[in-house]
């Protein structure tokens, strides 16, 4: 069974910068889209950002210019590079494929607060 294990959250204050990871034990990571969603205290998942297979990549309105998603294959990771944060940004983020078809990991919570 997959497993997905998220990092890098913390505390930041407004403007700071985080960088996730998250690892995924399947063998097929290389060949399919990966995508970061966070889930804010009183609100429903939401997709972040996604990148295919071969880089290209999506993402949210919301953090257009500010975040960066990325992946190495051969370490089976996805990142997401996290810049010019906002407290509205404040939520536990999460990794899984594109159609959210993989078990949810424990996700990584990120709280952006002076």
């Amino acid at each position: 069974q997959v497993q997905l294990v998220e990092s890098g959250g913390g505390l930041v204050q407004p403007g700071g910068s985080l960088r996730l990871s998250c690892v995924a034990s399947a063998t097929v990571f290389r060949v399919v889209t990966m995508a970061w969603f966070r889930q804010a205290p009183g609100k429903q998942r939401e997709l972040v950002a996604d990148i295919t297979s071969g880089g290209s990549t999506n993402y949210a309105d919301s953090v257009k210019g500010r975040f960066t998603i990325s992946r190495d294959n051969a370490k089976n990771t996805v990142y997401l590079q996290m810049n010019s944060l906002k407290p509205e940004d404040t939520a536990v983020y999460f990794c899984n494929i594109r159609n959210t078809g993989w078990p949810w990991g424990q996700g990584t919570q990120v709280t952006v607060s002076s």
